[in-house]
């Protein structure tokens, strides 16, 4: 099949009103997820337990009346959200806004990030499914686990700082992004002073908890131990260690839920 054919065959099938709205409510999953990370953050602020990540948002659904359901209907939108990312690395652009699209250096940047996000909701529709299942386990364990066996070698260690770099490079274009108020353009409509608000913290807030993900992932690297490489749940959990480190989780609890309010605004107004 030629690379027009492809693309015919994704354009038609981003075609389907049920398709992006399966894709759309990937968006509302996420920002759920963000909700339950937030109150675990805020749970640790003030000396409770609890895993402030993806996988811990999914432990208390797991563990709740009607949760697996839940879980299912996370794993059918992550996956349908993964998809449309697919169809947009494969288009290069926005696949029901043909205007966005470009063959140029753009463009390819577009499709790398599309496929980026790809990857990304696969592995959180695979992580819910593994919940879904009764087979769940921390992200941060398997994290240091990995770390663990990369540690064992020069060139697993310099894989782990490479990994440490994308992922402070990822959090600072979040940052990026928010500052910059970038995020409107991902919007059908400019929005008003709320969202762009909600989209300036958001982006913030998530991007300094990625960066600071990634900044333990180089020092574990470092200081062969991979206890650090935990994840958002050990960059989290590090501020509880720092001076007024309380308000700093509380903080950080507020940005990611409304990092997690943001993403509801997504589920609406995304250009898709």
């Amino acid at each position: 099949m030629t690379q027009n054919n492809v693309a015919g065959a994704v354009d038609r099938a981003t075609d389907s009103a049920w398709f992006e709205r399966a894709a759309r409510a990937g968006h509302v999953v996420s920002g759920v997820m963000h909700l339950v990370i937030a109150y675990i953050v805020g749970r640790l602020a003030f000396g409770d337990a609890g895993n402030a990540d993806q996988s811990g948002a999914l432990a208390i659904f797991a563990e709740s009346s009607g949760g697996r359901l839940l879980l299912w209907v996370a794993v059918v939108a992550f996956a349908a959200l993964a998809l449309w990312r697919l169809a947009e690395a494969v288009l290069g652009g926005k696949a029901n806004d043909p205007a966005d699209r470009d063959d140029g250096l753009g463009g390819w940047f577009d499709r790398g990030k599309a496929l980026s996000l790809c990857v990304i909701y696969v592995a959180f529709a695979y992580s819910a499914a593994r919940f879904a299942i009764g087979a769940g386990e921390s992200s941060g364990r398997q994290n240091a686990g990995l770390s663990a066996r990369l540690m064992q070698s020069a060139g697993g260690k310099f894989v782990l700082v490479i990994v440490g770099l994308i992922i402070i490079a990822v959090g600072v274009y979040h940052i990026y992004k928010g500052v910059t108020r970038n995020f409107l353009d991902d919007l059908r409509t400019g929005g008003g002073r709320a969202v762009t608000v909600t989209g300036v913290v958001g982006y913030a807030a998530k991007g300094t908890v990625l960066a600071g993900a990634g900044l333990l992932v180089i020092v574990a690297a470092v200081q062969a131990d991979p206890s650090k490489a935990t994840g958002v749940d050990g960059a989290v959990k590090t501020l509880a260690g720092l001076p007024a480190g309380q308000a700093l989780l509380i903080l950080a609890a507020i940005g990611i839920a409304t990092y997690g309010v943001y993403s509801f605004v997504m589920a609406r107004q995304a250009r898709m």
